[in-house]
């Protein structure tokens, strides 16, 4: 008997995506290290113009053709019609302040190549910077409550939790209406759940992965701004996305606003490893 089979819902890991770069494409992996602040290496680098403000897909779409790949000793940015460019992990640069939201925070600059090579590609001038490990990015007390949570460059939180069964009943209403069909990369998670119904993330509290020795607290709904409607191959824009999910995903306790996935915090496991095909159990908490 597992030490799982008590929860009221069973599932299994089916995906995990790694966001090097904040807003540009994912890297599928089949395992990755779980820290405090994510995934080993999740958003830990960002764009950020002149002023050293992010920028991501809402302005740029193009971003999306960013494809990193993260190497032995190396972050690797390809994108079409340009050279690699290769960030070493132990590349030091400028300490600088950087803006994300309404937080200020610390960062390093990541030199002159991979600023041109970014300004070339997105046609505006931009640099690349690495967040520094040596200060932290508190989580908003408002939905972590007791839980002290800390985040790198995602958009507030650690985790990004989905489900194939969320994605397929959307599908499902973008068929209904002649659209084609999406995939998760564009809600941007970095766990895809199989076995669960759809959007059960939503009303699960803990996630337990690993006999209970890795857990994720689900803390907020994941409010969507208009990123889902860019086409991660193409960096086309198409609105029915949103259209469609207007018309079952609003949420009343997010004052009205779309929401997709859940975002989560990490209450224990940093250290161990999370792998594709894991089983998972939750609770429902109402």
């Amino acid at each position: 008997m597992s030490a799982l089979d008590a929860f009221d819902v069973r599932g299994r890991i089916d995906a995990l995506y790694v966001h090097p770069v904040k807003s540009c494409a994912a890297v599928a992996v089949d395992e990755a290290v779980l820290t405090p602040t994510g995934l080993q290496f999740d958003r830990e680098w960002m764009v950020v113009d002149a002023a050293g403000r992010f920028v991501s897909q809402r302005e740029l779409p193009r971003m999306v053709l960013i494809q990193p790949t993260l190497a032995e000793e190396a972050l690797i940015l390809n994108a079409p019609a340009q050279s690699p460019c290769a960030i070493h992990f132990n590349q030091s640069g400028d300490a600088l302040q950087v803006t994300i939201w309404d937080d200020v925070v610390a960062a390093f600059d990541m030199g002159d190549a991979a600023a041109l090579w970014l300004s070339d590609f997105l046609g505006q001038n931009v640099r690349l910077v690495r967040f520094d490990p040596m200060h932290e990015r508190v989580c908003s007390e408002k939905w972590t409550a007791t839980h002290r949570a800390t985040t790198k460059f995602a958009d507030g939180y650690p985790i990004l939790v989905s489900s194939v069964a969320s994605m397929d009943e959307l599908n499902t209403r973008l068929h209904d209406v002649g659209s084609p069909a999406v995939n998760a990369l564009r809600f941007r998670p970095n766990i895809v759940l199989s076995d669960v119904a759809a959007h059960d993330e939503d009303l699960i509290d803990v996630l337990h992965i690993e006999d209970e020795r890795i857990q994720l607290k689900n803390v907020k709904p994941c409010t969507r701004c208009p990123i889902p409607n860019v086409d991660p191959m193409s960096a086309e824009i198409d609105p029915m996305i949103s259209d469609v999910l207007l018309t079952y995903r609003r949420n009343a306790n997010m004052e009205d606003q779309l929401t997709f996935g859940v975002n989560a915090i990490v209450l224990a496991g940093a250290g161990l490893t999370l792998r594709v095909g894991q089983s998972v159990g939750a609770d429902y908490v109402f």
